[in-house]
């Protein structure tokens, strides 16, 4: 039987072998006769005839050299004929390996341009890695900012690798992160609810937070009841406000003063200065009212202001300057998530067919690993700005790792607190309205580990002043910490969600069974025949009754499900919606799309571009109407499906480590996995700085 590999050969080859081994032997004969010719000729003598002098000068006059022209034609001759033979030679060889199709060798030259496949593969390698790009500088500028007092102790504001800012609900997403009650904060808010960047508990850290804003809040409503009162326009809860106002303070102090004397015995050093200021302070007022302007209030402020008023300033002014001090990595990572937005609406309509040409397709593929290119230059642009800024490898570590360890105290709370609330849950709820969040609580715990060892890491680094072993464990430990809070939030978000689905379940039924009566008497906006819109009547009638049975049953429901199926079961009938089942749309759509981004987050080292862009797709969805809501909510719950696909076929990384918590942060993307020991920590940048610190597993 023929081998394949000589199956395609014509059957002529040997004698095209045969005839130019026989040129090659005639050549070198050929070659050799002419250098052996004045070797054989040198010997024959032969008589010389008698010529005249002038016909001797005559003939020796060309010959002055030795040689004659007439001795340069025979070797002239065989080098043309030689490069003749070689030009047809090669000829026929580039013919015959452009035509042949049996294996071999290609000439060298102009490579040939990329495939359909080729550009499809380069893009999605690069939207995978802008996206991580871009996620995990919002990460680390939440510490950044948390580092300058912005946003500390915060109310509401979720991560700022939580998702909530990555193509946020349309215009949505400058106003900053949606809240359980559906209220947003500023934009780039410090990362994390209620946390502690003390050395104190997480609880009091957390309480202390919103307590200027609070006196703030009262000395503005005392000043405008007493404005009222004076004038002669106000009200008894005028009169009680004024009295509450002035009372409000010292009810304060003292509240902080017992708080600190409680734990006396085993508070810090925080909680024994403020027991001593609290102390110390009516003396001090006593001596400044001796001596006070008249009718100025006798508190301990700066030139007669308020406590509360002059912490308001101190935080207002740290904010503006913290505000400029990071202004430009703010602006750097919003004009990456544009383009990240960008690239990503153009790769879901090359999904979808469009364009159709072929030409028009390979230029949106361009376009696409274009934008992911100028979104990772931005970000590589301020990288190093923002390692001087933080000077993580000198004096600046210090005060982050005070950021990262107060955040760490917090979450150790919180982490016990959600699996509590995971318990009860489960308890009150049906399976499904859990599986988001399921195993979440022992994902925190595993980066809580692995932030523990590094932040001990750290510490260490610090005491032996090897700052660039700092600057890598620290920023391992801060993209640990970030991840394990995304779960623990997601525990607490998901519990208010279902508390808020449970309460707005009756009152949607009750706007379902309006928008079902206006049905039924033709006020659709839509023309439907009788049979479609009977069909469509019997299947929301349906619908309302299986939830009214659930809700009166015995058995356990899935809430924010029921308001799902409420919501689409009464749009197929476009009757033109009441405001509660828009409310209910949009809280579905919101929980989905928390849900899978918080996922992508956590697990960004194996999901793969198909679940980030139906993400981002889902989250570019506007969020003022109900239809878009659906589209929101279902691809949301598709991207959702597909990045738990991806991890489920990435595996565990690592799997044979003895490092703990090494496979969590390898799959979370904390680790770049380019060394056996993990790889460097992410950090802010894009593809060319993102890995500029390299870190060893602490022993």
């Amino acid at each position: 039987m023929t081998s394949s590999l000589f199956r395609g050969r014509p059957r002529r080859a040997k004698a095209h072998i045969r005839v130019r081994v026989t040129h090659a032997v005639l050549g070198a004969l050929v070659g050799a006769g002419w250098l052996m010719l004045p070797l054989m000729t040198v010997a024959t003598r032969r008589p010389v005839p008698a010529t005249s002098p002038g016909t001797l000068a005559d003939a020796a006059a060309p010959g002055q050299g030795g040689t004659s022209a007439a001795d340069y034609v025979l070797p002239l001759i065989a080098v043309a004929a030689a490069a003749v033979l070689a030009a047809y030679g090669y000829l026929r060889r580039v013919r015959r390996t452009r035509t042949r199709t049996t294996p071999g060798t290609t000439l060298p030259g102009r490579p040939a341009p990329p495939t359909i496949a080729d550009a499809e593969r380069q893009a999605r390698i690069a939207l995978v890695l802008a996206d991580d790009c871009v996620r995990t500088s919002r990460e680390e500028l939440g510490f950044v900012r948390e580092r300058f007092g912005v946003g500390k102790g915060g109310a509401g504001s979720r991560g700022e690798a939580g998702g909530w800012a990555r193509q946020g609900w349309g215009e949505k997403a400058e106003a900053g992160p949606p809240t359980a009650d559906g209220t947003r904060t500023g934009a780039i808010p410090a990362t994390g609810t209620a946390t502690d960047t003390g050395a104190g508990s997480g609880t009091g850290a957390a309480h202390g937070g919103f307590e200027t804003e609070a006196g703030a809040r009262a000395q503005a409503r005392a000043g405008a009841a007493e404005a009222r009162f004076e004038a002669g326009t106000g009200t008894d809860a005028d009169r009680r406000t004024r009295q509450e106002g002035e009372a409000e303070p010292g009810a304060r102090a003292a509240a902080r003063a017992g708080a600190a004397e409680a734990p006396s015995e085993t508070g810090t050093d925080a909680d024994r200065r403020t027991q001593q200021e609290t102390e110390t302070k009516p003396g001090a007022r006593a001596a400044a009212g001796a001596g006070a302007v008249p009718g100025a209030e006798p508190v301990d402020g700066i030139l007669g202001h308020p406590p509360q008023e002059t912490e308001a300033q101190h935080r207002a002014t740290a904010e503006i300057e913290a505000e400029s001090a990071t202004a430009a990595f703010v602006h750097a990572l919003r004009g990456a998530e544009t383009e990240l937005v960008a690239a990503f609406a153009m790769w879901r309509r090359y999904e979808r067919g469009l364009p159709g040409e072929t030409g028009a397709r390979r230029q949106a593929l361009v376009g696409v690993v274009g934008r992911c290119a100028e979104a990772g230059r931005r970000l590589d642009a301020q990288a190093a700005a923002l390692d001087q800024v933080r000077g993580l490898e000198g004096p600046g570590a210090g005060a982050a790792l005070d950021v990262a360890e107060g955040r760490f105290r917090a979450l150790a709370a919180r982490t016990v607190a959600a699996h509590a609330t995971l318990a009860a849950l489960r308890e009150r709820y049906a399976p499904s309205a859990t599986d988001p969040v399921t195993g979440s609580v022992e994902q925190a715990k595993d980066r809580l580990l692995f932030a523990t060892a590094h932040l001990n890491a750290t510490r260490r680094s610090i005491d032996a002043a090897d700052g660039d072993d700092t600057a890598r464990n620290l920023r391992a430990a801060e993209g640990a910490v970030a991840q394990a809070e995304i779960l623990v939030t997601g525990v607490e978000r998901l519990a208010a969600r279902l508390r808020e689905a449970a309460a707005l379940v009756p009152a949607a039924l009750t706007g379902a069974e309006a928008e079902l009566t206006a049905a039924r008497h033709g006020r659709s906006r839509t023309s439907l025949a009788t049979g479609e819109l009977n069909a469509r009547l019997a299947h929301a009638d349906g619908v309302l009754a299986a939830v009214r049975e659930e809700l009166t049953g015995s058995l356990l429901y899935d809430p924010l499900d029921a308001l799902r199926r409420i919501t689409r079961a009464v749009d197929r009938l476009d009757v033109g919606r009441s405001g509660v089942l828009d409310t209910a749309a949009l809280l579905v759509a919101r929980t989905s799309l928390d849900s899978a981004d918080d996922f992508v987050t956590v697990h960004r080292g194996a999901v793969g571009p198909k679940a980030r862009a139906l993400l981002s797709e889902a989250a570019r969805a506007s969020a003022t109407g109900t239809r878009t809501a659906f589209e929101a909510d279902t691809a949301a719950r598709e991207a959702r499906g597909l990045a738990e696909r991806d991890v489920r076929a990435h595996g565990t990384p690592y799997p044979d480590t003895t490092t703990i918590g090494l496979p969590g942060a390898v799959l979370g993307g904390i680790l770049l996995a380019e060394d056996p020991d993990g790889g460097p920590p992410a950090t802010f940048g894009g593809p060319a700085t993102r890995g500029r610190r390299h870190v060893r597993a602490p022993g």
